[in-house]
This record gives structure tokens, C-alpha cells and sequence, in this order.
């Protein structure tokens, strides 16, 4: 996997997230916290995901409790993701469950527009990638579109999954 020097500065470059809490984020940024004991360094909810994004130092603690607290919210997923502050980092803790083997950057040729492609080496992985209807993958999408601010404003923030071959 080749990467170039402009991909370098779009995978490395610092993110921040926006930090507006909505009433019922607020309502389960102190749920997690009586929980697990860690405080959420962000809550975000999108559809049916709720993302907690911890400290990375905390993640393996806040992990522990994961079961108990999605047993008390059937209807919502609940996903805990390393807050992260370079993009390369925070794309690999979206698919904590799969093996990535690469993440490029492609263009489309008809509308010029980049994106950033996570490749994977299966359709099972792929269809773990994407969700249930494609619901995963476009929570992930939104969240970066919405809730992340770039560096670079220029910066591909749509998410592809495909699979690769070695």
C-alpha cells in the first residue's frame, strides 16, 4: 500500500468534534459515566447507533460494562469508539471488529469527488463493515459529515467499504 504525500496530510490530519449535547445525549453521557465509571469524552446520537467516544486510556474499562448497558437499550446500538485525533486513527476505531487491510483514497471519475475506501479482505467482513442495510456505514458518514471538524475543509469525508484482494 503506497501512500502520497497529499494522503498523508488527509490521514494524519488533526479532527476535532463538535461538542453540542441534545437533552437525551446528556441524559446518557450520565448513564455511562454512573455505569462504567469513565467520563465520555463525546456522546453522539444518530438514528438507532448511540457512539460514546472515551479517552483511549479508558477504552478497555468503558468496554467492560458494554454488554450490561446494551442490555438496558434494546433498541439503540451502542457503540464505544476511542476519541481520536487524527482521521487514520479514527477510521480504524469505526470497525474495531474487522481486519482492514488497507484504507485508500480514490476518485470518482464522472463526478470528481474523493473518498476514502476501507478495504477489506471478505463479503462477510464487508457486510459487518456496512451494517444491516447499509445503516452502519451511513451513521459513520453522517457522524463525519455533522459532527467533525477538519483541519483542511477539503478533506473526502465519505466512507466507502469494498473488498480487496491480496
Amino acid at each position: 500500500m503506497l501512500f502520497t504525500i497529499l494522503d498523508d496530510l488527509i490521514y494524519y490530519q488533526i479532527i476535532h468534534f463538535r461538542k453540542r449535547f441534545s437533552n437525551k445525549e446528556l441524559l446518557l453521557f450520565k448513564y455511562f459515566h454512573e455505569r462504567t465509571k469513565v467520563y465520555p469524552h463525546n456522546v453522539i446520537i444518530i438514528g438507532k447507533f448511540v457512539f460514546f467516544f472515551v479517552r483511549n486510556e479508558y477504552y478497555f474499562k468503558a468496554n467492560k460494562s458494554l454488554k450490561y448497558i446494551r442490555r438496558q437499550f434494546q433498541d439503540k446500538k451502542l457503540i464505544i469508539i476511542r476519541a481520536e485525533n487524527t482521521l487514520i486513527k479514527l477510521l480504524i476505531g469505526f470497525f474495531p471488529d474487522l481486519y482492514i487491510h488497507n484504507i485508500a483514497i480514490e476518485m470518482n471519475v464522472f463526478t470528481g469527488k474523493k473518498y476514502i475506501v476501507v478495504g477489506v479482505l471478505s463479503y462477510e467482513e464487508r457486510a459487518i463493515a456496512i451494517g444491516c442495510n447499509g445503516d452502519y456505514i451511513k451513521a459513520v458518514n453522517r457522524l463525519l459529515e455533522n459532527f467533525v471538524i477538519f483541519e483542511n475543509n477539503g478533506t473526502p469525508i465519505k466512507i466507502v467499504c469494498k473488498v480487496v484482494s491480496l
